[in-house]
């Protein structure tokens, strides 16, 4: 019997794939169709031509590469504090050892299971005292270091030898330059990790921008969706092509960075 060139399991991976693609796959097809093809009963499943319409009436008659630049600028922004701060807070928890460090562990992690809710009104108000409300720096001060990602790290530097870090310490190196020069550059899958699951958080996020952002100049792209789609609901192929643009980033992401992501839920599972 010839041995199949792949897994048995793909018979079923695939379909299932496809299934939680058709979603993506409608939202693609849709956004290059007419708004009579989408309305039309029974649905049209493949347009006739590709029409452009409803990204031409996206791109001109709304503030979308405004919105576009505001979450390009406060996802760049929280992805690369959380790659600094996550990775300083992760190595000190992993590797230095100091009064209240497991203490002070477990309260951070503590604050992961606090619901969003509970912690808006308190973060909208400091943030009110601070001057930032109605402005990025609202969306972007709040995002700046997460417990998640400074836990990531410290995971996956405890599973790295010592004896490296230790070479470097003969060799002269402080704390900061192992760190620099030794411990990121083989923790590449976790930087990868935190970039992705932070740039998924924060594009995506609606509820803390529609709290603290008023001015339409200052969505961002999921907010002015939002607002798109209610002023335009019958404007279906515009409403889907703005969709398009918002899910694109994320999905061009993910998958850049798919392999570095699996690499680093394996490696931080390994040792507590």
């Amino acid at each position: 019997m010839k041995k199949l060139p792949f897994s048995p399991w793909h018979f079923v991976l695939a379909p299932l794939a496809l299934l939680f693609a058709l979603p993506l796959i409608w939202l693609l097809v849709s956004s290059v169709m007419s708004n009579a093809e989408i309305n039309k009963f029974p649905p049209a499943l493949w347009p006739s031509g590709i029409k452009l319409d409803g990204y031409r009436f996206v791109l001109g008659n709304a503030l979308f590469p405004r919105w576009f630049l505001n979450s390009f600028i406060v996802s760049a922004v929280a992805v690369t504090a959380n790659l600094v701060f996550g990775s300083l807070g992760g190595y000190a928890f992993a590797r230095m050892r100091f009064a209240g460090s497991r203490l002070l562990l477990g309260l951070m992690l503590a604050t992961m299971v606090i619901p969003f809710q509970l912690t808006m009104i308190p973060t909208f108000l400091v943030m009110k005292d601070l001057g930032l409300i109605d402005t990025l720096g609202a969306l972007i001060v709040p995002s700046l270091v997460t417990p998640f990602s400074v836990f990531l790290f410290r995971q996956f530097f405890v599973t790295l030898p010592r004896e490296l870090e230790e070479a470097a310490w003969i060799d002269g190196c402080g704390r900061l330059r192992i760190l620099v020069s030794v411990v990121l550059p083989l923790a590449r899958p976790a930087l990868s990790t935190v970039a992705v699951l932070t740039f998924l958080s924060t594009w995506n996020d609606l509820t803390w921008p529609l709290i603290a952002i008023n001015h339409d100049s200052n969505y961002t792209l999921q907010l002015g969706l939002t607002t798109f789609q209610g002023q335009h609901h019958t404007q279906w192929a515009a409403v889907m092509a703005g969709n398009v643009i918002t899910v694109l980033p994320v999905l061009l992401g993910f998958l850049l960075a798919q392999k570095a992501f699996i690499r680093s839920l394996a490696a931080t599972g390994l040792k507590g």
